[in-house]
């Protein structure tokens, strides 16, 4: 970034997200930048499509950077607008004041601290890094994601959780596990890991780039974002009780090394079920089957 010069910043705000005593947060990133020189466009709006719209027309106008305000849904958002077709290379950077911000527990960025995410943000346009996106491909088209992408139990606890409207924020994910693990079953998946086919009965298979998910479980604690590769975590068949005593472990990353655990290094990998979701960022992608792939440097990040 050219010292001094004066930024054409686009700020996209989660419409949905329970900011709590951040609510104002979009207006306090605005204007912070503001206040350093730069020229913020803050962009709001009712729904989660109507704002991935505006998002994609103000980028294809040009803008010098894209600054997602929210989420592990707003970086999802973020990420598939700078991949659409004939939207010009954007770095883009995170103010993370939703509810999970696994990407930026993956980014090491400060949470729920709007102050310190703007300067980091700033700072980072002086040192820019490259970081993977996975790619899916799937009967629904194709997505990107930047943390992980999963079907199984964490899915299936998605899919609870986001049928009810009460509780709010971390409580209704919780409340929903503990739904889930009365009535959950092993899953048969099919895979093809790197073009080797594969069977295997599992509870969850998880292919990630960022380190966590689910608001800090620290399925992969060893993943890098810019490597090269997906880590693939998968969680053999157990018990209700052992999976209740391994649960909280995954908090910690102390569940590595769990008779149960595998986790590898891989770049492509396809997955099938009958009757399993997929969810990537948290976000809904559809029925398996998935094709999943690294895209090696995909992103620009200021952080």
């Amino acid at each position: 970034m050219q010292a001094g010069k004066a930024l054409e910043i686009v700020v996209a705000v989660n419409p949905q997200a329970a900011f709590g005593s951040r609510r104002g947060a979009g207006e306090q990133v605005a204007e912070l930048l503001r206040a350093a020189g730069h020229q913020p466009r803050l962009l709001r709006e009712a729904s989660y499509q109507a704002l991935a719209t505006q998002v994609h027309q103000a980028l294809a106008t040009g803008v010098d950077a894209l600054l997602m305000v929210g989420g592990d849904g707003m970086v999802h958002l973020g990420v598939n607008a700078l991949a659409a077709p004939g939207v010009p290379p954007t770095p883009m950077g995170v103010i993370p004041v939703g509810t999970g911000n696994d990407a930026a527990r993956s980014l090491s960025l400060p949470l729920r601290d709007v102050p310190a995410a703007v300067e980091r943000f700033l700072l980072g346009a002086e040192n820019p890094q490259l970081i993977d996106l996975g790619r899916i491909s799937s009967a629904t088209g194709e997505r990107y994601f930047a943390v992980s992408c999963s079907a199984g139990f964490d899915a299936k606890v998605n899919e609870r959780a986001n049928s009810w409207r009460w509780p709010k924020g971390r409580n209704r994910y919780n409340l929903a596990i503990a739904r889930e693990l009365a009535t959950f079953r092993p899953i048969s998946y099919r895979l093809e890991v790197d073009g080797v086919p594969e069977e295997i009965e599992a509870m969850l298979i998880a292919t990630a780039n960022g380190q966590s998910l689910g608001g800090g479980m620290k399925i992969t604690p060893e993943a890098v974002m810019n490597d090269g590769e997906l880590d693939l975590f998968v969680v053999a068949p157990m018990s209700r009780l052992r999976l209740m005593n391994l649960l909280p472990k995954v908090f910690s990353g102390t569940h590595v090394g769990a008779p149960e655990v595998s986790i590898r290094r891989v770049r492509s990998v396809r997955i099938e079920a009958s009757n399993v979701v997929a969810y990537a960022d948290g976000e809904r992608i559809g029925p398996l089957p998935t094709q999943i792939d690294i895209v090696p440097g995909a992103l620009t990040m200021w952080t």
